[in-house]
């Protein structure tokens, strides 16, 4: 019997520094956040960026579809948006007498929900079976979407006013949240720098195709995950369902989760193998959206970061050679 070829992760770890240097010329100093969205990305999950406005979540999200030559659509959400306004409707044509369906905005390969704690919650239940499936079921009809197909959602602060907090069950359909943070006094000079004439993303062109990045997500599920590091995953999720500190431990979905972003963080990193050093990079952003802290704990400024960090360092590290 013919044995697997190993996975090419020189391509994978070649195209992840094209399409880094060239978001860089638009954004400045967010090579962590961006490792993270191509690792998110080349595990065929999606993004929840929360953070304050004016940090340049939807500026990420631009680039990243410029740098890979994808189709890009943007909706702001707002109270009154309605799940037709994202997925489409049927509009009866009296020429031919029949209904035609008019594609919505989420027909697209990078969708970036902009503020999507603004809608309403059944605005942002319209898009849980394009995450889940990636797929579109209008009027009895089902519509596939043009693959990668990445939903970049954005959200400021649960505590600002106006605002429907995503519930459990959609939080955990995001592969990762993650914050951008505000810049340093350096950035923030490079920044002026850039912006005087022009908006540098204006300038940026694809350095990678669709095609090739639909191959990097391919590549990444051969990427070897040892039997040890499997059991180091498995140890951590399942010490989330047994802390004192929370009230909802992760799903086996998180399981899924840490698995794929590991292997493609370790594929990012150059390697054909996960080492515990690529679960540990990905945890925070994996984890701590789908843990709820006990209402006790909150008051004893328990946070859901610090729980992770609490189980990760109770946990034996393994050694994990090369395969």
């Amino acid at each position: 019997m013919p044995q697997p070829t190993s996975p090419n992760v020189t391509e994978v770890t070649e195209l992840s520094k094209k399409i880094i240097s060239n978001v860089e010329q638009a954004i400045v100093g967010k090579r962590k956040q961006l490792v993270l969205s191509l690792v998110a990305w080349f595990s065929s999950g999606h993004i929840l960026l929360e953070d304050v406005p004016g940090v340049a979540k939807t500026m990420l999200a631009r680039a990243l579809a410029r740098s890979v030559g994808c189709k890009f659509k943007r909706v702001q959400c707002t109270p009154d948006l309605l799940p037709s306004d994202i997925s489409g409707t049927s509009i009866f044509n009296q020429k031919s007498g029949e209904f035609e369906f008019r594609k919505g905005p989420l027909f697209t390969q990078l969708f970036l929900a902009d503020e999507i704690n603004r809608a309403t919650p059944r605005t942002q239940a319209a898009l849980l079976e394009a995450m889940a499936e990636s797929r579109v079921t209008v009027d009895g009809t089902t519509y596939q979407l043009e693959a990668p197909f990445l939903v970049v959602a954005t959200q400021n602060p649960v505590d600002h006013e106006g605002t429907f907090p995503l519930p459990e069950a959609q939080l955990d359909r995001f592969l990762m949240r993650f914050s951008l943070g505000y810049p340093s006094l350096e950035e923030e000079l490079r920044m002026l720098e850039l912006l005087q004439v022009q908006h540098p993303i204006d300038g940026l062109k694809p350095v990678a195709t669709a095609q090739q990045l639909v191959a990097c997500q391919t590549a990444v599920r051969h990427v070897h995950v040892d039997r040890l590091v499997r059991e180091y995953i498995l140890q951590i999720v399942h010490d989330t369902r047994e802390h004192e500190d929370l009230a909802l431990g992760a799903s086996p979905r998180a399981t899924i989760a840490l698995f794929r972003c590991a292997q493609a963080m370790a594929a990012i990193r150059g390697r054909s193998f996960v080492q515990p050093d690529d679960v540990k990079r990905i945890v925070g952003p994996v984890m701590n959206h789908r843990i709820i802290v006990r209402p006790e704990s909150r008051l004893r400024k328990v946070t859901a970061e610090k729980v992770m960090e609490s189980i990760l360092g109770e946990i034996a590290v393994p050694t994990v050679g090369e395969a």
